[in-house]
C-alpha cells in the first residue's frame, strides 16, 4: 500500500481527485492538505509515494508554491494537476522536474492512466502538449528566473513571496514568526541571488512566473473534469 497526497484548496476537487487516485491504486492511504505549508508538513511527517499538486494555492506566485515543494523535497514525484493549459506554463513546470502535468479537464479515466504512467517512472503529459521538449526550455526569462530562484533556501523563497504581496520586513517577521533582523539577512540573499538592486525589482521578477503573464490570455482556475 502507497500513500499519496493530494494538495488542493477545494475540497470538493480534493474529493473528487481521491476517487480517481483509488481507481489507480485502490489500497493507496491519502492524505491531503489544503496550503503549501500544509503539503510541506505532510511531506516532512510521512513517507509519501507522489504527490498531486495544483499550481494555484493560496499565498502563491503562480510557480512559487511548485518551487518551494521541489526544493524542500527535490526527490519526491510531484503530478501537478491545473486549470492552466498554456504550453509556456507547462513547460516551466517540467524545467522544475515535475513527473506529470494532468490538466483539470482531463476525464476521470485518463487522470488514471496518468498516475500509472508516473508510478511507473515515466512522465505523463496530455496528448496534445507531448511534442514539449528542449526547444520549449530554452534559457528564456521565465527559466533564467526559475534557475535563480533554484538558488534560494525553501525559507527565502516564502519570503519573496511574501515581498511580492507588499509586506514590509516587520510584517514578514510576523507572518513567519522570526526576528526582523532574521528576515533583512533572507532579503539581503534573495536580492543577490536573483541579481536585483531592489525589492521592488524583485517583484517585477516574481511578476514573470504570474500565470496571466505566463499563457498571456489571464486564464482563470476552474474545477470540472474527472467525471
Amino acid at each position: 500500500m502507497g500513500r499519496f497526497l493530494i494538495v488542493d484548496d477545494h475540497p470538493l476537487f480534493r474529493e473528487a481527485l481521491e476517487n480517481s487516485v483509488r481507481l489507480a491504486v485502490p489500497d493507496v492511504e491519502i492524505l491531503e492538505a489544503a496550503t503549501v505549508d500544509e503539503a510541506l508538513a505532510a511531506l516532512s511527517s510521512s513517507e509519501i509515494d507522489l504527490t498531486i499538486f495544483d499550481l494555484s494555492l493560496p499565498g502563491t506566485t503562480g510557480l512559487s508554491g511548485l518551487v518551494r515543494i521541489r526544493k524542500a523535497f527535490p526527490r519526491n514525484p510531484i503530478a501537478v494537476v491545473s486549470c492552466h493549459k498554456d504550453p509556456q506554463i507547462i513547460a516551466s513546470a517540467l524545467s522544475l522536474g515535475v513527473s506529470g502535468y494532468v490538466p483539470k479537464s482531463t476525464s476521470k479515466e485518463e487522470l488514471v492512466r496518468a498516475i500509472g504512467i508516473v508510478l511507473g517512472g515515466s512522465i505523463y503529459l496530455p496528448s496534445g502538449y507531448r511534442t514539449i521538449g528542449c526547444a520549449d526550455l530554452c534559457n528564456g526569462p521565465v527559466q533564467e528566473l526559475l534557475k535563480r530562484m533554484n538558488d534560494l533556501t525553501v525559507q527565502q523563497v516564502r519570503v519573496l513571496e511574501l515581498i511580492h504581496r507588499g509586506l514590509q520586513n516587520k510584517q514578514i517577521a510576523h507572518e513567519l514568526h522570526v526576528c526582523e533582523s532574521t528576515v533583512k539577512v533572507h532579503v539581503s540573499e534573495i536580492l543577490r541571488k536573483l541579481k536585483v538592486a531592489s525589492r521592488t525589482k524583485a517583484i517585477v521578477e516574481m511578476s514573470k512566473i504570474e500565470f496571466a503573464n505566463l499563457a498571456g490570455d489571464g486564464s482563470g482556475r476552474f474545477a470540472q473534469g474527472f467525471a
